[in-house]
């Protein structure tokens, strides 16, 4: 191919690329990709609260992070999660098989941090796994996804992060978990 030709070519084909038209459902949904702050990034599964306050995992972090959100202008251009990581919740679950934040560093509870969140028109994300426990080992949704979901959604959750780690392959041969 010469180059003339292969000019043309690039030019036709980045033409046709630029003019195809894109669908999708018109619903006022994901119309930018969903922005916000993650907790993993920075503080990780740091739970000693005695000991380093300032970098634990805890109640007043997350309100402290939405605040800037605020402050600082990020929720102005799009960013509006608060998203709790790993290491949020008790070690085991509760009588009723639920879930539940760790009541030393969250002594209002998740819904008390959802309030927080919503009140100042920011949206609350949460983690778990699909797997038997989280990738650093706190209880994991295998068996009470029901459960779980009902929980979050009692506690006004407004996204999800839903891992894999510890969930068996078995479960998820075609990428979907059938027996969670």
């Amino acid at each position: 191919m010469d180059t003339i030709t292969l000019q043309l070519f690039t030019v036709l084909s980045v033409t046709s690329l630029l003019s195809q038209r894109v669908y999708g459902l018109e619903n006022g949904l994901a119309r930018t990709p969903p922005m916000g702050w993650l907790s993993w990034g920075t503080f990780r599964c740091k739970i000693d609260c005695v000991n380093d306050p300032k970098n634990c995992l805890r109640e007043e972090l997350f309100k402290e992070m939405a605040d800037i959100l605020i402050a600082d202008g990020y929720y102005d251009v799009g960013y509006e999660y608060v998203n709790i990581d790993d290491c949020w919740m008790s070690r085991k679950r509760d009588q009723h098989q639920r879930l539940f934040p760790d009541p030393e560093r969250f002594p209002n509870g998740m819904q008390g941090i959802a309030n927080y969140v919503h009140d100042h028109d920011l949206k609350l994300g949460i983690y778990n796994t699909f797997g038997k426990t989280t990738c650093m080992g706190y209880p994991g949704s295998q068996g009470f996804l029901e459960i779980d979901a009902k929980t979050f959604a009692e506690w006004e959750v407004d996204m999800l992060k839903m891992d894999g780690c510890f969930t068996p392959v078995e479960l998820i041969p075609d990428g979907t978990v059938h027996q969670c």
